[in-house]
C-alpha cells in the first residue's frame, strides 16, 4: 500500500511579523518545514506535496524539485488546503497530512502512528496529546465508550468542552478515498467561516468509518510555531533533544546550554565540545577531538584527536591530530593532512596541506598545495590574485619559508628549499636552494647625530 504526504505551508504567519513565510523561518539554519519533510519522507513512497500560498515562490526557491507543489490561492481553511493538495496525490492509497510549522515532530512518532493506522484498518488516525493547558488547541471529544467522536475547535467549543485536556496536533493519516469523499461534504458553518479539515473526521464517523487516535507520550512534539517567542522555545527544545542524544553516546558538552549541534552532525565517542560551539551542516568529528570555546564548524570532516581552539572551519577536511587556532579561519575547499598545525590568525582558502606541516601564525595561504613537513613563518602571504585571475602556489615537501614573505603566484617552492625572511618571491625556487629577495641592508652612521 503506497503512502503519500501533504504538508501545509500556505499560511502567512501574521504573528511572526515578517515578509518571510512562516514555514521558512529557521531553527539552526534549517527551515521549519524542512524538519517536517525530513521526518515524513522515509515513510512515504513519492515526493511530499507542499501546499503553498502566501509568498509561495520563496518556498519553491528553497525546495526546488525535491517536493511537489499545490497552490492555495485563497486562504479558505485547512480543509480547502488539503483539497488542493490531494490533486497532486496520484496512486497513493494512504495520505499523511502535516503542518509545516511543527519541527519537533519525530519520525519515530509518525512511524508508530502509521503502523497502528494500518493494523487497525482505519479510515483516519489523528495524532493527539494530553496537555495540562490546552488553550488554543482543538479538543478531542469521545463518546461514552472512550472512542473518538469529533474535534471541536476552541472558538466553537462550549465551556465544558474547553476543559478537555486531549488535543488535536494537526497531524493526520487518512485513507485517500475516504478523505476525498468527506471533503466534498465540508461547509463553512463555523466561527471562522472556513473549511475545517477536522470536520471530515465527524463526517467519516457519521458514515461508520473507523476513526481513531494515536496519543503521544511527549506532548512537546506537537508544538507549533506562531511567533518568534515560540520559535526560540522550539529551538531550545530541539537543541536539548539533540544534545542529550550525543551525551548519551559518549560526547562531553561542557555547557549544553551553549552547544549548538545540527541535526545532520555526526560525533564519535570522547569528543569534547566547549562553550558557545556551533556545529552545522554535514559535519563529522572523530573520537578524542576537542572543539574549544567559540568555534564554528560547518560541513567539515574532522579526524581523530584533533584540537580546535576558537576557530572557524568551513567545507573542509581535517586530518587526525591537527592543531588549529586560536582564531584560525579555514575556508571552503581546504584539506589538512595528519598532524598539521594551523595557528593563530592563519587563514587558509582552497589549500591542501600535507602531513606534519606547520603554519603557526599570522599568514594567508590561498589556492595552494603545501607538501609534508613544511614550515611557513609568521606573516607569509600567497599573492594569488592579480585583480582578474587566481593562481596557484606550490610548496613542496620539507621546504622552509621565512617570516614576512610574499609568494607571488603562480610559483613553485622546491623540495627542501629555503626562503629568507622578508622576501618577495616572484620566480620558482629550485629544490634545496636558498632564495632571498630583499634590499641589501645599508647602515648610515651618525644619521641621528645631535
Amino acid at each position: 500500500m503506497k503512502t503519500g504526504a501533504i504538508i501545509l505551508g500556505a499560511g502567512k504567519g501574521t504573528r511572526m511579523n515578517s515578509d518571510l513565510p512562516k514555514v521558512l523561518h529557521c531553527i539552526m539554519n534549517k527551515p521549519l518545514i524542512e524538519y517536517v519533510r525530513e521526518n515524513v519522507e522515509p515513510l512515504i513512497d513519492t515526493k511530499p506535496v507542499v501546499v503553498i500560498g502566501h509568498e509561495g515562490e520563496k518556498v519553491q526557491d528553497y525546495f526546488k524539485k525535491s517536493v511537489s507543489y499545490a497552490w492555495q490561492k485563497q486562504q479558505l481553511g485547512t480543509g480547502d488546503a488539503v483539497k488542493w493538495g490531494l490533486k497532486e496525490i496520484k496512486d497513493e492509497e494512504t495520505v499523511f497530512v502535516l503542518c509545516g510549522d511543527t519541527p519537533l515532530l519525530q519520525k519515530e512518532t509518525l512511524e508508530k502512528m502509521k503502523e497502528e493506522h494500518l493494523a487497525e484498518n482505519r479510515s483516519a488516525t489523528v495524532l493527539t496529546a494530553i496537555l495540562e493547558d490546552s488553550t488554543g488547541y482543538g479538543r478531542i471529544c469521545k463518546d461514552e465508550t472512550g472512542a473518538f467522536s469529533l474535534i471541536v475547535e476552541e472558538k466553537d467549543a462550549t465551556l465544558e468542552e474547553r476543559k478537555i485536556k486531549e488535543v488535536n496536533s494537526g497531524t493526520y493519516l487518512f485513507e485517500k478515498g475516504a478523505l476525498e469523499k468527506a471533503l466534498l461534504d465540508l461547509d463553512t458553518d463555523n466561527a471562522q467561516g472556513e473549511f475545517y479539515l477536522t470536520d471530515v473526521l465527524e463526517i467519516m464517523k457519521s458514515e461508520d468509518k473507523n476513526v481513531g487516535v494515536y496519543t503521544l507520550d511527549d506532548e512537546t512534539e506537537i508544538k507549533g510555531i506562531n511567533n518568534r517567542v515560540q520559535l526560540a522555545e522550539a529551538a531550545k527544545m530541539l537543541r536539548d533533544h539533540i544534545n542529550c542524544i550525543w551525551m548519551e553516546k559518549g560526547v562531553t558538552l561542557e555547557d549544553p546550554n551553549t552547544a549548538y549541534i545540527g541535526s545532520q552532525v555526526i560525533l564519535d565517542k570522547d569528543v569534547i565540545i566547549g562553550t558557545n560551539v556551533h556545529l552545522e551542516g554535514k559535519t563529522s568529528i572523530g573520537k578524542n577531538t576537542i572543539v574549544g570555546n567559540n568555534s564554528t564548524i560547518e560541513n567539515c570532516i574532522v579526524g581523530e584527536s584533533a584540537d580546535i581552539c576558537e576557530s572557524i572551519l568551513l567545507d573542509s577536511k581535517i586530518g587526525d591530530g591537527c592543531l588549529i587556532g586560536p582564531f584560525a579561519y579555514i575556508r571552503p575547499g581546504s584539506h589538512l593532512g595528519n598532524c598539521v598545525k594551523v595557528g593563530d590568525f592563519v587563514e587558509l582558502k582552497k589549500t591542501k596541506v600535507g602531513n606534519g606541516s606547520k603554519i603557526p601564525h599570522h599568514s594567508y595561504i590561498g589556492d595552494s598545495k603545501v607538501g609534508e613537513k613544511v614550515n611557513i613563518g609568521a606573516g607569509t602571504i600567497t599573492c594569488n590574485y592579480d585583480g582578474e585571475f587566481k593562481y596557484e602556489t606550490i610548496i613542496e615537501n620539507g621546504a622552509f619559508v621565512g617570516s614576512n614573505t610574499n609568494l607571488v603566484a603562480p610559483i613553485v617552492i622546491g623540495e627542501a628549499a629555503y626562503v629568507g625572511a622578508g622576501s618577495t618571491i616572484t620566480k620558482d625556487v629550485p629544490s634545496r636552494s636558498l632564495s632571498i629577495a630583499r634590499s641589501r641592508q645599508k647602515n648610515i652612521e651618525d644619521w641621528n647625530k645631535k
